[in-house]
């Protein structure tokens, strides 16, 4: 039996012009709330329950899945604009005036575009894991094997624990708390991300990272709200050099970094940056 608040929560519906999305609410509402943006392959099931919880104590916290994806219906997009769409979409049809956004890996590339699309509708922005999009200067390509195991139908739990946590005894601990975290929201019947929508994904991310660096940068000057990067430094799938690159381009930001962490440090130091998180939200 779960003790996490976030695995009782009940799975809500808003009605939109092209989909029925699925999200969940948690903490206490009022104010700005924050809006989840999930990673690639990512649904409602995989943002960790404790993090939620910790998060969820002081905020409204709203996590949801983009059109196509998950427990939402519809066409998936196979393009970061069309996931933008998506999110602006669905917080409009929360009836929401303004959100915080917190984007974590392909999450964190839309919410910047959210921002830049339609900036009344964000206060303020949180990028985690993530990069501006684009060929970001001096950043390594990904590895054979990371690109190997990214783009499985089915990756195992040891095939996420690598992409998201250092080879490390401390790292590694901590992935398989999350993953035996998530885990408790997959019996059978729970929906994962279809072929379709992940290639669109794919396809997307291809095209953000093909965009070039000087229409990117335009991008990043043009972001007012204040911003929050942050990394794991060890992070195999997007270089924490890309969050240093983007916040020299941004007009109001502030960078953390997180050593011996990866992909998923956000999970592996919950406490410490849900209280980033909170501090930063409440300046």
């Amino acid at each position: 039996m779960s003790t996490f608040l976030a695995d009782k929560a009940d799975d809500l519906t808003v009605e939109s012009s092209s989909a029925t999305f699925t999200y969940r609410r948690l903490g206490p509402q009022g104010g700005t709330p924050l809006v989840l943006l999930n990673r690639f392959r990512g649904t409602l099931d995989w943002w960790d329950p404790e993090f939620l919880d910790l998060l969820a104590a002081d905020h409204d916290v709203i996590l949801f899945d983009n059109v196509g994806t998950g427990y939402t219906d519809g066409t998936p997009s196979d393009s970061i604009e069309g996931f933008a769409d998506g999110a602006i979409e669905f917080i409009e049809a929360l009836g929401l005036a303004q959100a915080d956004l917190l984007g974590w890996s392909l999450g964190g590339i839309v919410a910047q575009h959210v921002a830049l699309k339609r900036p009344d509708l964000v206060r303020k922005l949180i990028v985690a894991s993530s990069t501006p999009g684009g060929q970001v200067p001096g950043a390594p390509e990904l590895t054979e094997k990371v690109l190997g195991i990214a783009t499985k139908p089915k990756a195992d739990a040891d095939d996420m624990i690598y992409l998201l946590y250092p080879e490390t005894e401390q790292a590694t601990a901590a992935g398989r708390r999350h993953i035996a975290h998530v885990s408790i929201r997959f019996p059978n019947g729970r929906p994962y991300v279809s072929e379709e929508a992940a290639a669109g994904q794919l396809t997307a991310l291809a095209k953000s990272g093909s965009t070039p660096w000087e229409q990117v940068q335009a991008g990043l000057e043009a972001i007012t709200q204040p911003v929050l990067y942050a990394n794991g430094v060890n992070d195999v799938m997007i270089p924490a050099l890309a969050s240093y690159v983007a916040v020299q381009h941004l007009q109001n930001a502030t960078l953390v970094l997180y050593a011996g962490a990866g992909h998923g440090f956000l999970f592996q130091y919950a406490k410490e940056f849900v209280t980033q998180v909170t501090n930063f939200l409440a300046e």
